[in-house]
This record gives structure tokens, C-alpha cells and sequence, in this order.
């Protein structure tokens, strides 16, 4: 790849012969509604989890990760959905 004079800063050394030259890091993304759980949500997943048919220690781990996927913002139906697949 050819280096125009441009694209180098002046006082910067040229890069050596094979290198490919640094790629700038993405911005990372704003996270949708993070923090604890809303009384709403939290109703919603009582509701769900009165609906399931498990084994108590189950229950336990599908609500956990059903909480967890919840307070990063998705719905009820998202969080099982991406748990179940």
C-alpha cells in the first residue's frame, strides 16, 4: 500500500515494509436502559415465570438470565426468546 505524505504526521518515522498501517477504533455504542429493574419489569417477569413449567432450580437460572437481559432494556418476550433459541 502506498503512503502519501498526507496521511503520515510530520515527525512520525515511516512505517516499515509489510506493516499495515493502524486502524482507528470504533466509538463504542450508547447501551439502552441499563440499571436495575423497573417495578413494571419486574411485575412483567413474575408473570412469565408463574407461566413456566420447570424444576425449581430451573426457575432459578431462567429468571436469572432473564433479569440480566432485562435491565440491558429488552422486553419479557426478547430476553426468552434469545434464551430459549
Amino acid at each position: 500500500m502506498a503512503y502519501k505524505k498526507k496521511d503520515i504526521p510530520e515527525g512520525t518515522p515511516p512505517p516499515a515494509e509489510g506493516v499495515p498501517p493502524k486502524k482507528e477504533k470504533k466509538a463504542m455504542k450508547a447501551k439502552s436502559a441499563r440499571g436495575p429493574m423497573t417495578d413494571q419489569q419486574k411485575k412483567q417477569l413474575k408473570s412469565h415465570m408463574d407461566k413456566l413449567d420447570m424444576s425449581p432450580s430451573e426457575k432459578k437460572s431462567h429468571r436469572m438470565k432473564m433479569m440480566a437481559r432485562m435491565r440491558n432494556g429488552k422486553s419479557v418476550k426478547a430476553a426468552h426468546k434469545e434464551i430459549m433459541a
